[in-house]
């Protein structure tokens, strides 16, 4: 039986380990480039013992960011410096993954700390599009909604960054369709106002994600792993639900996703939400269980013996590690040690292996 420290294989890759590092903006670039920041936040993840180190909502387009401190890959300019990034992650023993995003009406915020607010083109922000005409946090303000020429040009995005993530080497990619981002926001019916092909019906709010998916696997070949993180629960009545979600994974999983990363939210107010430990695995569960998909699972899993029991009791495969990872970049190497598992450190850290 599979536990937190068994090999997991994705078609052409095998991870050390069922422990991912979640993709978690860090709003720290310029002009969409990596820098040292992400090399050392990234890097440290993988000397901590990660299987899979996936970096932060990495945009297709300047006009998907999220804000302007998003990393971006949507020119061949962003590559070199993601390399070094893969290349420190691939040599410490863990596989390096990408997170492909558009923010669509979420996009031209300011930073968390900076407000998070709308930031207008006065601001150095821009008119962010979705999948319909949505209100924005500024008053009067609302983003545009995609024509079918936008559309085409969102999938001809993501095709030329999933060739520079190839370029940059990395191993995985996700492609990011939760949290009211773009994607989502075609899935879910409270965005999607549409009347033409890509609204109504949950196949046509479906239909630009499955472009997408089967474009980039189109890119990436046969022996390259695909993720798709969902949200999959709206969390509100008449929102997406679990059950769109089970009925979406099959339709990904025979286009060739081999991995639903199981989020929930991002439409909903906070308050909607009921959080505690553990409380999005039920949908990694429900999900692997019917539509007969590996799964992620997240949210605030804090703890080795959590994330532990989560693979063992086949609720997911792979647990997705966030907040806890920002307070202890060797979470990994600090399980293993509790679980009583002997696993490889990095040489420079093996006098710390064991206390005292």
């Amino acid at each position: 039986m599979p536990d937190l420290f068994s090999p997991l294989r994705l078609r052409g890759v095998e991870l050390k380990n069922r422990i991912a590092i979640s993709p978690m903006c860090q709003y720290s670039s310029e002009d969409g480039f990596a820098n040292d920041w992400h090399l050392v936040h990234l890097g440290s993840r993988a000397v901590g013992g990660a299987g899979l180190v996936l970096t932060e909502a990495t945009a297709i387009s300047p006009e998907g960011r999220i804000s302007p401190g998003d990393l971006g890959l949507w020119k061949d300019d962003h590559i070199p410096f993601l390399k070094r990034i893969t290349d420190f992650i691939r040599q410490n023993g863990s596989a390096a993954g990408i997170q492909l995003a558009h923010a669509g009406h979420k996009a031209s915020s300011h930073t968390p700390w900076n407000g998070g607010r709308y930031a207008t083109p006065e601001e150095g922000g821009w008119q962010p599009v979705a999948a319909s005409e949505h209100p924005l946090a500024a008053e009067n303000k609302h983003a545009t909604a995609l024509t079918l020429d936008g559309i085409q040009q969102v999938i001809n995005d993501f095709k030329a960054a999933a060739q520079r993530a190839l370029e940059a080497g990395f191993q995985v990619i996700e492609i990011h369709a939760a949290h009211g981002y773009l994607l989502n926001g075609f899935l879910s019916p409270l965005v999607n106002k549409r009347t033409d092909e890509y609204g109504g019906s949950f196949e046509n709010r479906s239909r630009l994600l499955l472009s997408v998916v089967k474009e980039t696997r189109a890119i990436v070949g046969e022996d390259f792993p695909l993720f798709v993180r969902i949200s999959a629960s709206d969390w509100v009545e008449d929102g997406w639900t679990i059950d769109d979600s089970v009925a979406l994974a099959r339709i990904l999983h025979e286009n060739g996703v081999d991995l639903i990363d199981c989020s929930s939210g991002g439409l909903a107010p906070p308050s909607a939400i009921k959080t505690g430990p553990n409380y999005q695995v039920p949908f990694a569960e429900t999900i692997k269980a019917k539509a007969g998909i590996r799964t992620g699972a997240v949210g605030m899993i804090t703890s080795a013996t959590q994330a532990d029991e989560i693979i063992v009791a086949n609720k997911a495969d792979l647990v997705l590690i966030a907040r806890e990872s920002l307070r202890n970049p060797t979470f990994p190497l600090s399980a293993a040690y509790e679980l009583g598992h002997d696993v490889q450190w990095p040489i420079q850290y093996e006098r710390a292996k064991r206390k005292g």
